[in-house]
Parts: C-alpha cells; sequence; structure tokens
C-alpha cells in the first residue's frame, strides 16, 4: 500500500513560540491549514497552534504583532514517519481531528497529514491500478466481458469482441443473451458455473459472479482461446510422432547409425552399431562422441559443417567407413549423424553411388524449380533509345531499391513484365523469388486458393496436404501481379488486407500467416475509369499507386521500331535455326509506320512468321502478314470513326483483319495479333465488333 511518506503534506516554513498572530494567520490562510505544528530552533516539535487557538486570541483581543506563545496547545498527538498504512487507517477511523503531525524518530516535524490527504492519495493510486489494469486487460489473450445486474454488457476488451466478431461499440449495452445465447440456461440456476467448451468461438468460457456498490449479482466471462493451445498440442504430437518415426528408422537401418546434439553428445544410436562395437547402449547415450567413439572424428563437422566420408577403418577384422552428416538449422549446426557403412561394402559402394546420382538429379530438378521463380530479365534486356524510356528507366532503377509498392501501366505487349522482372533484379530482394501471378489467366473461384494456398480439405477436390499459395511463395522476394485490373472486387478486399496488415488466411484456415512480400503490379486497363465505374477499389488503387509508371507503345517511340528488329533478328536466328540477314527496304518501311496494337509481342511474332516464311536471306514484303500488306493495307490510312482517334483506328482495323483472316476464331486472331485472348475479347468488346 501507500507509504505514509508520500501522503503528508510538507511542511516549508516552521512556526516558533516567537511567532506573531499576524503570522500565523497568514499561513494558515495561505495553506488552508487548521493547525500550525510549533517547533524549537532544532526543528522539534513544542506544540501546536490550532484554529481554536487563533479564535481565543481573538476573542481575548489580543493585537496582531502579540507572540502566540500562551496560546500554544503542549500535548499533541502524533504520528511516526514509519507508520504503517493499516495503522494510519486505524487512527484515521477512530480520530475525531483532521489534521495530525507527522514526525521522525527525533521528533523532528516530516509533515502534516490530512484526511483529505488520504483520500487523494488513494484516488491516485485507484487510477493507476485501473490503467494498469485495463493495459493488462487490453494485451491479454484472454477475453474478457462483465455484465452488469440486468444481464447488459458494461465492459469488454478487444480479444473478446475479436473472438465474437462484434464491434466494441456493439457489444457495450448488448444484452448478454442475444450475443452468448448458449449460456441462457447455466447462469440463471447459478451464480457460478463450470468452465464449459463453446464450439462456436473455439474457446473456454468461465463466469464469476461480483456484487456491485448496490448489492446486485454482476458476471464476469473470460474466454480461453483454445485454437493457440490446440496449435501447440497438435504440434507437440507431430514432435512425438516424428521421434517415434525416427526412433524406428534408427533401429531398422542397415548400417550403423549414430545421433548426436549441438552439445555432441549421443542422443540415439541404432542396434547395428552396438552390434560391431559389442556395447551396450546405456554405456553410450547422452555422452561426447569423441569420447565413446574418438576413431568417428564426429566433431569436425561442428566446425566445417560440411558432409564428408572418412577412409576404411577397421575393428575386430571388420571394415567399415564414417559418413559425418552436419544438422543445420538456420545456418548453425545443432546436431550432426554419425552413418557406419560396414555390411557388404561392396554392394553399399554401388548404391552410393547410385544415390549420389539421385542427389545431383533432385538438386538438378531444385535448380530448375528456383530458376521458374526468379526474375529472368535485366534492365540491359529492355532495348530502347527513346528518351523517355530511358529516364523512366532511371527512375525504376530509383525505386527498385526501396520497398514501395510499384504499378506498371501500358498497353499489352509493350513490355511491362520485363519491367517488373528488371525491378526485382535491382533491388534488395533479387536473392528472394519473383513469383509471377496473371490475374486474368485463372479462375475467378481458384484465384484466392492460388494466391493464399488452402489448407488440408478446404474445399472438394483439394490436395490432402493442402497447398501454398503465391504470396507463402513469394516470401521475402517479390510478387507480380499482372492484369491487376481483371481481379474481382471479392478478391480486391483480400488482397487490400494482406498490403495493409502483411498477413492473411489461407483458405479454410484459421492461422494468421505472416509475409514479406514486395508488390509490383502491371495493367493495361484505365483504373481510374474503373473507379469511377465501382468496378475496383478505390482504396486498393491508392495503395497500388504509391509509385507508377506508365510504359510508352511502340508507335510513340518509332525509333526503337529498327533497334528492336536488329535484336530480334540475332536471337529469332538462334530459335528458328535460320539465317537472316536483314530486312528489304520496303518491309522495312512497312513495319516502321504501321501502327502495332499488340506493340512489342506484335512485332516479335510478326517477325517471327516472316522469318520462316523468307526464302531469299533477307525479309521481303510478301513474307509480312496479309493483314499488313494486303488490300486494305493499299490504302494504307484508314477509315476513322467519329470522336475515335487515329491510334484506336489502326487497333480496331487490324483486329477486323485478323478476325476476317481466321474467319472469327479469335485464339488464331489473337497470336496472329500477338496479344492474349481474354485482351483480344476486351479489345473486341471495346471497339463494339460483337455482330
Amino acid at each position: 500500500m501507500i507509504p505514509l511518506k508520500d501522503m503528508i503534506t510538507p511542511v516549508q516554513d516552521m512556526t516558533t513560540i516567537h511567532t506573531s498572530l499576524k503570522e500565523a494567520l497568514e499561513i494558515m490562510k495561505q495553506n488552508g491549514w487548521n493547525l500550525l505544528p510549533v517547533t524549537d530552533e532544532g526543528d522539534n516539535l513544542v506544540g501546536v497552534f490550532t484554529r481554536s487557538s487563533l479564535y481565543r486570541m481573538i476573542m481575548d483581543k489580543r493585537d496582531l504583532e502579540t507572540s502566540i506563545e500562551e496560546y500554544i496547545k503542549k500535548k499533541v498527538s502524533t504520528l511516526p514517519i514509519t507508520a504503517t498504512y493499516e495503522e494510519v487507517e486505524g487512527i484515521v477511523r477512530t480520530s475525531r481531528v483532521g489534521t495530525g503531525v507527522v514526525v521522525d524518530h527525533g521528533e523532528r516535524v516530516m509533515g502534516l497529514f490530512t484526511k483529505t490527504d488520504m483520500v487523494l492519495s488513494l484516488l491516485k493510486a485507484t487510477n493507476t491500478l485501473k490503467e494498469q489494469l485495463e493495459t493488462v486487460l487490453t494485451h491479454s489473450t484472454i477475453g474478457v466481458m462483465m455484465t452488469d445486474e440486468f444481464e447488459r454488457v458494461i465492459y469488454s476488451n478487444e480479444r473478446v469482441c475479436k473472438m465474437l466478431g462484434i464491434s466494441t461499440s456493439e457489444l457495450h449495452s448488448a444484452e448478454l443473451l442475444t450475443v452468448l445465447p448458449e449460456i441462457g440456461q447455466a447462469i440463471k440456476h447459478t451464480d457460478t458455473i463450470q468452465p464449459i467448451k463453446l464450439d462456436r468461438l473455439k474457446a473456454v468460457l468461465t463466469m464469476i459472479s461480483y456484487q456491485n456498490e448496490r448489492n446486485r449479482v454482476g458476471h464476469i466471462f473470460l474466454f480461453q482461446d483454445l485454437s493457440e493451445v490446440e496449435s501447440i498440442a497438435q504440434e507437440l504430437e507431430s514432435v512425438k510422432s516424428l521421434k517415434l518415426s525416427l526412433q524406428t528408422a534408427i533401429d531398422h537401418a542397415y548400417d550403423g547409425i549414430m545421433m548426436t546434439d549441438e552439445k555432441q553428445c549421443i542422443q540415439m544410436v541404432s542396434p547395428s552399431l552396438l552390434e560391431l562395437f559389442q556395447m551396450e547402449q546405456k554405456d553410450i547415450l547422452f555422452k561426447k562422441a569423441d569420447n565413446v567413439f574418438p576413431q568417428f572424428r564426429l566433431s569436425k563437422v561442428y566446425e566445417s559443417e560440411t558432409a564428408e566420408v572418412s577412409d576404411f577403418k577397421e575393428t575386430n577384422g571388420i571394415k567399415y567407413i564414417v559418413h559425418r552428416i552436419p544438422i543445420l538449422q538456420d545456418g548453425k549446426v545443432v546436431g550432426a549423424i554419425g552413418k557406419i557403412m560396414y555390411r557388404q561394402l561392396n554392394e553399399v559402394s554401388e548404391l552410393f553411388k547410385k544415390l549420389q546420382k539421385a542427389e545431383n538429379k533432385a538438386n538438378y530438378y531444385h535448380s530448375q524449380y528456383q530458376k521458374a521463380e526468379s526474375a529472368k530479365f535485366t534492365w540491359d534486356h529492355i532495348i530502347s533509345k527513346d528518351p523517355y524510356m530511358e529516364k523512366l528507366k532511371k527512375s525504376a532503377v530509383k525505386a527498385a531499391k526501396g520497398r514501395s509498392t510499384i504499378l506498371i501501366r501500358g498497353e499489352s505487349g509493350t513490355g511491362k513484365e520485363l519491367f517488373a522482372h528488371a525491378v526485382h533484379n535491382s533491388s534488395a530482394r533479387k536473392e528472394g523469388k519473383f513469383v509471377v501471378v496473371n490475374c486474368a489467366a485463372i479462375p475467378e473461384d481458384l484465384l484466392e486458393s492460388e494466391f493464399f494456398g488452402y489448407e488440408d480439405g478446404a474445399f472438394t477436390g483439394a490436395r490432402n496436404k493442402g497447398k501454398i499459395g503465391k504470396f507463402d511463395l513469394a516470401n521475402g522476394g517479390t510478387l507480380f501481379l499482372d492484369e491487376i485490373g481483371d481481379m474481382s472486387l471479392n478478391l480486391q478486399a483480400k488482397l487490400l488486407r494482406v498490403l495493409q496488415e502483411r498477413e492473411f488466411y489461407r483458405v479454410g484456415g484459421t492461422k494468421r500467416i505472416q509475409v514479406d512480400v514486395r508488390i509490383i503490379a502491371a495493367t493495361n486497363r484505365n483504373l481510374e475509369e474503373m473507379v469511377k465505374e465501382g468496378t475496383f477499389r478505390e482504396d486498393l488503387y491508392y495503395r497500388l499507386n504509391v509509385i507508377s509508371f506508365h510504359i510508352p507503345p511502340l508507335r510513340e517511340r518509332v525509333g526503337d521500331i529498327h533497334l528492336l528488329i536488329g535484336k530480334m533478328l540475332t536471337e529469332l536466328n538462334a530459335a528458328l535455326n535460320t539465317s537472316i540477314t536483314g530486312m528489304e527496304p520496303q518491309a522495312s518501311a512497312i513495319l516502321e509506320t504501321y501502327q502495332w496494337p499488340g506493340n512489342v509481342r506484335e512485332l516479335r511474332n510478326v517477325l517471327e512468321r516472316a522469318m520462316t516464311f523468307a526464302e531469299h536471306g533477307r525479309v521481303q514484303l510478301e513474307d509480312l502478314p496479309e493483314y499488313m500488306v494486303g488490300v486494305r493495307r493499299e490504302k494504307y490510312i484508314p477509315t476513322y470513326l467519329p470522336d475515335e482517334k487515329m491510334a484506336e483506328s489502326a487497333e480496331r482495323n487490324a483486329i477486323e483483319n485478323a478476325l476476317e483472316k481466321t474467319k472469327g476464331n479469335k485464339a488464331k486472331a489473337a497470336r496472329i495479333l500477338g496479344i492474349s485472348r481474354s485482351g483480344l475479347y476486351e479489345k473486341i468488346k471495346k471497339y463494339q465488333l460483337v455482330k
């Protein structure tokens, strides 16, 4: 409890027997005291001058300069500064005096103590205790809810609100039975209930009754979340099962196996090893490996952190070799395995060679898998001499150094994905994975499970062991969301939560997954218009549009066409096994004046087709697609629809030509145009080409 020294009012100016009535009156008035402690020159208490003493002097018509000596009360009850709270409380309860003098062990005055001091100190302590209690309840893993005598909720912490799925404002003053109808019968028959399990909340509920200041009965409910407990229990069971499986494997191992911990003490040993060295398990368990088997030199791998095989050794005429394998965790050796091979060593040697081949094969496939989830392109792969593109690349290099979300905009085929690859490869996350998700290519009902993964049995057809999602896969690296404008509103909301909280739940799961992923998004859609139409969330738009880059279409950087043709000819010659040395001027002129609605992708497709059909070592005019050089091309300048821009008209004419050429086959038309099928559908809808 509060010590007395923290409750007293200190006395700054001491009153003596020579103090005048006027001085005493001023001190009492200034401090609002009912008495003044009177001391000698050594600050020792000699008496008190009270308010009644003051009244007597006035009644006696004493002059203001008169000394108070004759009116001092000599017999005074004092409080020692060392008095306990319980002693002070007893004195306050029985004393009729409102103020007491506090002294030390030498009777020197330390200050005054009033009942008001005690009340204020208790109020301050109560408020402090209340704040501490509220802090504990706010950060507690236990949900707490309190009701009054009318079974209305008067308090709830954040934990219970999350468990019930109700906000604090909604829960406050709510009827208990509307929130927890399943405990209605329990509280009607008793003031306390035994802990009961609530399957709906995955929690155990404990109820405690209390009496308020009106002696009415209210209730306190404590909710213990079972999900964390069940998760820990499940992990313990998994560890026990794993240990049992490991022990079984060691017991039935063909050759001798020994396992040590981080202190190099033996934890497991196989019967075949004991048989070889004619030892008992109790003689070697939990002892230093080098002390029991110095010839194994198992401590070497704790220093080298590398697996190694010993030379031939011999015991009792039996030759054997030791395979020393370190157990690494987070780059630190936490144990080692000693594998002693001695039975049919020649056969084992052959098996070992096969094992090495299998390991090499597995490593190869693993490296190929790593490459599949890595960025392939750098800034050197983005060919351009356009001043705007050069400036754009420099800005993107600066942006790559940070952690901010990047939005890459531009028409289909302009190279948005190349930019995303290059940003990742020039960032601090370049050693991490680069995971690509095409939001337009994955069906909407599968997009959520692709993003976040799913737990075992989350839905019909799900894998038995569940599956991790793209966010899991990209943890520590970059996630590239292509065609972000084609994402459904429902998934947009979930993506926004991941971007804000850096956490998510798997489909069908209850465990919160924390991730550290940088987002790069790309789209050829007008997101601003989509926000206005309500097909794209405004809050997600602002979350993605932190740093935005717009890649200009190929028709706006005509100077790059010749540069790109030269680069592509070299690459396609190697890929197609052709020997095309260049292009005829007529063909080159057509390519440089064409509007390229499919941009760089269309240019590459056109070149690939032309090089395949070229028969004279150089690309001729007749090698180009008919929609570029046919009858429609002779007029060259296409007809325009009202209010239609030149680029849009060219794009519309190109799509019409491709559809006419393929007799309406949209998949073939998309390949000719060098755009995705979903992109073609968008263009057909845009230009109202559906008959």
